[in-house]
């Protein structure tokens, strides 16, 4: 007897103005994704999620615009099982088991908080999981932060490390910005780190405070959002005019040595 065909796992980017105070709804979900993205999210009857909530909100606006397959209340939307926080390379439990309906037959779509999953978000560790189990994945397209947020910083898009967060402890996140910045300058490469929004001020003091003044500092604040901004100058320029950051949206940080 032949085994049952495998479903895919399709990764599902949403937009980036989720979960920022004051952005609103966008009246039409095509103005952040392709349509055809749309219509293959609308099909789906199985989702694994970061969080449920956020993720009927998005389905919801998919279904203003392609009617779902299945109503929003039938269908199997299970959340990721959370990391703790501190830990490095922890094995999450259960993942073979959230992917089950693919071991059956069924796609399944994976979704993230804002923009693709999988990219400084804990769906990495499924989409491993759908590899070992020879489960096809297939990224759909749609906007990722830290690219929009590299292409509007002018800095190096050629080579350029994302290095996700920074210490919180004082003297420790000195050393790894000024370790960072000798990486830059030694190889021309722009640096982009994210910080939880509301320690966005705390880190943006950090950068001025230990970046040297000719080192370019890009900032890239609510991307998806109608208030969205980006600014990329000079540590000094930053310095001489300071820009206030809100505590509740989320942004970007990239710079880059001489």
């Amino acid at each position: 007897m032949n085994a049952p065909k495998l479903g895919r796992l399709l990764l599902v980017p949403t937009p980036l103005d989720f979960g920022i105070h004051g952005a609103g709804e966008s009246p039409d979900l095509q103005d952040h994704l392709p349509l055809g993205v749309i219509r293959q999210a609308a099909a789906l009857d199985h989702w694994v999620v970061e969080n449920a909530k956020t993720a009927r909100a998005f389905l919801k606006r998919v279904d203003a615009i392609v009617p779902l397959a299945t109503p929003l209340q039938a269908l199997t939307i299970r959340e990721l099982p959370r990391q703790a926080k501190g830990t490095k390379n922890a094995t999450l439990p259960d993942l073979d088991g959230l992917l089950a309906p693919a071991t059956a037959g069924h796609d399944i779509g994976l979704v993230s908080e804002a923009g693709l999953p999988a990219v400084a978000d804990p769906g990495a560790a499924l989409v491993q999981a759908a590899h070992r189990l020879g489960i096809a994945v297939v990224a759909l397209p749609g906007a990722s932060s830290l690219l929009l947020a590299l292409a509007a910083s002018g800095l190096n898009g050629q080579s350029f490390a994302f290095v996700g967060y920074l210490p919180i402890e004082e003297q420790a996140r000195a050393a790894r910005i000024r370790e960072l910045e000798a990486a830059s300058r030694r190889v021309a490469q722009a640096q982009l780190v994210i910080e939880t929004p509301y320690r966005n001020a705390t880190l943006l003091g950090a950068l001025l405070d230990h970046l040297q003044p000719a080192t370019r500092l890009a900032v890239s604040n609510g991307l998806g959002a109608p208030t969205g901004w980006s600014r990329s100058d000079t540590v000094a320029a930053w310095r001489r005019q300071p820009q206030a950051m809100a505590n509740d949206v989320p942004a970007v940080f990239a710079f880059q040595a001489d």
